[in-house]
């Protein structure tokens, strides 16, 4: 057999040589292994070492028994064995001889073998024959003679490679982008019987149309296309369609023609989905498995299916909802609503709806637990309440009671739920004990605000609060203003939730230094006021206030009868009161209802004898919706000083006008009697009113307004010769309240007013 392997190896060698003179690549490198590089030519083990103990291992097969095994060798064996081997050329002449003859070599030095042999032919082509003897290996159909082979690979540079030409494929070219259009084909029928748009809903779920018409290859629009075939069942099932069948396939067009009318490379395709909706299940019986409520109609009242509806998943899962919502609101906290069962009839298209509810313990509120890291302990979080021992259960006072404890801000995580007591409360009801699992959070804050006014200049305010110094809610907060015409630092003391929920108890210390047109002045003032105040988690219907005031401050004025601007010194002692009533839907944001608020502060001035005077505002707004965007509002204030002339007031406690927050389109405090250089002096009342039309689209709001007021030296206010601005606002609305920038102008302007005012501030301007 070596031979033979000798000529293979001759084969492998011509033909590559024959492929390296028709491409010029180059033979590949071998890189010889480790056992090649020995220079044994058996690798032989490493011996043990010498006190090595081996054991000793049986022979498998015995000597005896395998000589048995070995046939003998004939004489005829052993003489072949002995013949020396011929030469590659004469094997190869002598195979090829026998070839042509189609007879059985013959061994070397046998009669056959001595034949003169015939050339080997391809394709009945004689093969020539080599100088050696040796005929040419055929490549292929052609022979490759010995001049061609002794011939130069030409240089590598002038080898020229044609690029290989690849013959187009049929039509599907899953690497290459395409085009396609969505075909919707048979839902008209089921669009008409439901009271939703099918198509719009498709629409907006599908991938298909998701993709606006193209895809990397025809492959993605496979998967879209199976996928909003799927979407389609579900879609249809929802509406209560259970036997539709939805087929899907894509239609290629003709080859689109170019400009001369040749066909081009791309065909259109077309997604297209064929829907057969078949018939609409209803509901033919409706049965709700549920221990005796009270009331005995509890459930039923508050489940909003009727027998004869077609079945449509939205209806049946917002009726399911509605009585896990339902019956926690009315002394059930612990309602489960179980999986529902739904059997149809294909025959008649009816569908039996079975859903288990149960409805737990009937129970009522109980104490208060607290547990975790606490900021406060149980017996504040019952003033949060809005509910007492013994009201039964309500689901929506446990969310106001988790509302409020996250309004206190002092908490990471907080968490309320009921849990079963197993103590009796009466009229087979039981208490359950609220849970509420604190986790207290960082306590102090920086905040920072800033603001803009034609007259008030900038402002920008910033502070420090610790919301828990003195637990439960014992704030302190640092503030300090820097502005163009104001300055100052206070220090506030607040109990929030002071006793009751939303009443707050402060004491405040603070000195100012303000610089207006109006007046100087260098302010200290130190009160102590209670309120009970709206808040955004509960609007109050009815709010209050009061409290006690002692100010001394030295402020400028104008005297008329020296014809110049003097400092005086006052100390005022005053108490408060306000009470308010409101009936808007929103505090940061009404959009209908109206508002009313009456301040009265009894002042006395207590430099010199005593004189006593009293300061009277009411503030009434009203809010009207034209529309879901479009809201009208107006405004009116009137305030009033009785029981002291104007000179016996210090400036800083008359009334003003005009500014962001009053008359927009002039400056601050610039409304009413001026003195002889044109500042504004104040006056014993005030008349304001404002109007304005409120458009909202999205997070953003456009305003258009009219303001008007005017101040004057009696201490009531006549409504003549009311100045007016007007303007335009832009809002952006945030989750905290609106965002607003309004720009303004006088009507009648007059020498030494401004064209126009800005006012950037946080919240509507009423």
């Amino acid at each position: 057999m070596r031979p033979l392997l000798i000529a293979a190896s001759s084969f492998l060698c011509l033909a590559w040589a024959g492929a390296a003179h028709a491409q010029q690549v180059e033979p590949p490198k071998v890189v010889p292994t480790v056992e090649a590089t020995k220079t044994d030519p058996i690798a032989a083990p490493s011996p043990p070492p010498p006190d090595a103990v081996l054991p000793e291992v049986a022979p498998i097969i015995e000597d005896e028994e395998f000589e048995k095994a070995i046939p003998p060798i004939r004489a005829e064996d052993d003489a072949e064995l002995d013949r020396p081997l011929e030469s590659i050329a004469d094997f190869e002449k002598r195979q090829a001889a026998e070839a042509a003859k189609g007879a059985k070599p013959a061994a070397e030095g046998s009669a056959e073998a001595t034949v003169e042999t015939q050339p080997p032919q391809v394709d009945g082509v004689p093969v020539p024959a080599l100088a050696d003897g040796d005929t040419v290996e055929a490549i292929g159909d052609a022979p490759i003679s010995d001049s061609e082979l002794a011939a130069p690979l030409p240089p590598l540079e002038n080898f020229d490679v044609e690029p290989v030409q690849f013959a187009e494929a049929e039509d599907d070219k899953d690497n290459v982008s395409v085009a396609y259009t969505v075909k919707l084909n048979g839902l008209d029928a089921a669009d008409d019987s439901t009271d939703v748009d099918l198509a719009d809903l498709f629409g907006d779920l599908s991938a298909l149309y998701d993709g606006d018409g193209k895809a990397d290859n025809a492959a993605m629009i496979r998967a879209r296309l199976t996928a909003d075939g799927e979407l389609m069942h579900r879609i249809l099932a929802s509406e209560g369609y259970y036997d539709a069948v939805v087929d899907t396939r894509i239609d290629r067009g003709e080859r689109e023609k170019g400009q001369e009318g040749q066909q081009g490379q791309r065909r259109s395709i077309t997604a297209v989905i064929d829907v057969k909706p078949g018939k609409r299940y209803t509901l033919a019986d409706i049965i709700i498995n549920a221990a005796p409520t009270i009331p005995p109609n509890l459930i039923a009242d508050n489940f909003p299916l009727a027998v004869g509806e077609p079945i449509v998943a939205q209806r049946i899962q917002g009726a399911e909802a509605a009585i896990a919502l339902k019956l926690p609101q009315e002394g059930y906290p612990f309602a489960k609503v179980g999986q529902r069962d739904i059997l149809l009839d294909g025959a008649t298209g009816d569908g039996v709806y079975t859903l288990p509810v149960d409805i737990g313990k009937r129970s009522r509120f109980g104490g208060v637990e607290t547990t975790g890291d606490l900021a406060f302990d149980a017996e504040h979080v019952e003033v949060l309440a809005r509910f007492k021992r013994g009201d039964l259960y309500d689901s929506r006072m446990v969310d106001d009671l988790r509302q409020a404890l996250v309004a206190t801000g002092l908490f990471a995580t907080v968490a309320a739920e009921p849990q079963l007591t197993g103590e009796s409360a009466g009229d087979d009801t039981e208490y359950v004990t609220m849970l509420v699992t604190q986790q207290a959070g960082p306590p102090r804050t920086l905040a920072a605000s800033a603001g803009y006014g034609t007259g008030e200049g900038i402002r920008l305010e910033g502070s420090w609060t610790h919301r828990n110094l003195l637990p439960p809610e014992g704030a302190l907060t640092f503030r300090g203003v820097i502005g163009t015409q104001e300055q100052g630092l206070g220090a506030t003391l607040r109990r929030s939730n002071a006793g009751r929920r939303d009443r707050t108890f402060e004491l405040v210390a603070e000195a100012t230094r303000s610089d207006y047109k109006a007046f100087n002045a260098i302010t200290g003032r130190v009160a102590a006021r209670v309120s009970y105040d709206s808040t955004p988690i509960w609007q109050k219907k009815f709010t209050y206030a009061y409290g006690a005031e002692l100010i001394a401050t030295r402020e400028d004025d104008y005297d008329f009868t020296t014809g110049e601007r003097s400092y005086d010194f006052y100390t005022i002692l005053g108490l408060t009161g306000q009470v308010g009533m409101d009936r808007t839907d929103s505090l940061l944001d009404p959009t209908k209802g109206f508002r009313i608020t009456s301040l009265i502060q009894p002042e006395g001035s207590l430099a010199g004898r005593f004189s006593p005077y009293a300061r009277l505002r009411t503030d009434v707004s009203g809010y009207y919706p034209v529309t879901d965007s479009i809201v009208v509002a107006g405004r009116v204030r009137v305030g009033s000083i009785l029981g002291a002339a104007r000179e016996r007031l210090a400036p800083s406690r008359r009334f003003y006008a005009g500014g962001g927050g009053s008359v927009r389109g002039f400056g601050y405090q610039e409304l009413g009697p001026k003195d002889p250089n044109n500042d504004p002096i104040g006056g014993r009342s005030v008349a304001e009113a404002a109007f304005e039309a409120r458009y909202r689209f999205g997070n953003f709001g456009v305003v258009g307004f009219v303001d008007a007021g005017q101040v004057y030296r009696s201490s009531a206010p006549t409504f003549q010769n009311l100045r007016f601005g007007a303007g335009i606002g832009a809002r952006y609305y945030t989750n905290f309240g609106p965002m607003r920038f309004d720009i303004a102008t006088p009507i009648g302007r007059k020498p030494g007013e401004a064209r126009v005012s800005v006012y950037v501030s946080i919240g509507q301007a009423f």
